[in-house]
């Protein structure tokens, strides 16, 4: 197949690649779009994975406030160096990651960052349900392994589906975001505020809301 310049533009539009990566991406491919979309996204992976030990001590603390005023998220997103720092491109993810957590209320960063009592309460009550729903006991451990492997994703920013596009999980898009950058990138902490919480009962469609709110 004729590698055609618009083809390889437009595949820069789609994920923001290097001209070059995308012709050779569309090379490798034999011309197949969404497999040179994958491609692309399978090298930045490994670009990221590359760059994932080196220390992150810039970037930048930011905040979101959502329109009316009701949740409220602080940030910290850490980068190598202040020049990265001021790169709108970064200042963007930073703030779609912002956006994110005000949306879907994760608790922690990774999985690792979940304190074993949390966990432990956790995998209690995920026992005490399963025995109620009568689960052979044998296979009580693998039912609950599960069932926590999907709480936890649930409730990691890494792990869960970046709310502007599900394709992702936050952790691909901060990949994606080191490969093209050229730094290692750190999503270190955050703290999220919601108006009224611990005081009385949160609105269920809230989250629903800000999702909606978020894509526009």
């Amino acid at each position: 197949m004729n590698i055609t310049a618009n083809l390889v533009r437009e595949l820069r539009e789609r994920t923001n690649a290097g001209m070059l990566d995308c012709k050779k991406a569309l090379e490798e491919t034999k011309g197949d779009f969404d497999k040179a979309v994958e491609w692309l996204r399978t090298k930045g992976i490994a670009k990221a994975d590359k760059k994932a030990g080196r220390i992150a001590a810039e970037g930048l603390v930011h905040s979101y406030i959502h329109p009316g005023g009701r949740v409220g998220v602080l940030l910290e997103v850490n980068s190598e160096t202040d020049f990265v720092a001021r790169n709108e491109q970064f200042q963007r993810f930073v703030a779609d990651i912002a956006m994110h957590i005000a949306a879907m209320s994760p608790r922690f960063v990774a999985v690792a960052e979940i304190p074993a009592e949390v966990r432990e309460n956790e995998k209690r009550v995920l026992m005490a349900k399963a025995r109620e729903e009568g689960k052979k006991p044998e296979m009580l451990e693998k039912i609950v392994d599960g069932q926590l492997k999907k709480w936890a994703s649930e409730i990691c920013l890494l792990d869960q589906k970046f709310v502007k596009n599900t394709d992702l999980s936050v952790e691909q898009y901060l990949k994606e975001m080191i490969a093209k950058i050229g730094e290692n990138l750190v999503i270190r902490r955050f703290t999220r505020y919601e108006l009224g919480e611990g005081i009385e009962k949160r609105s269920e469609n809230f989250a629903d809301e800000v999702a909606k709110a978020v894509h526009g």
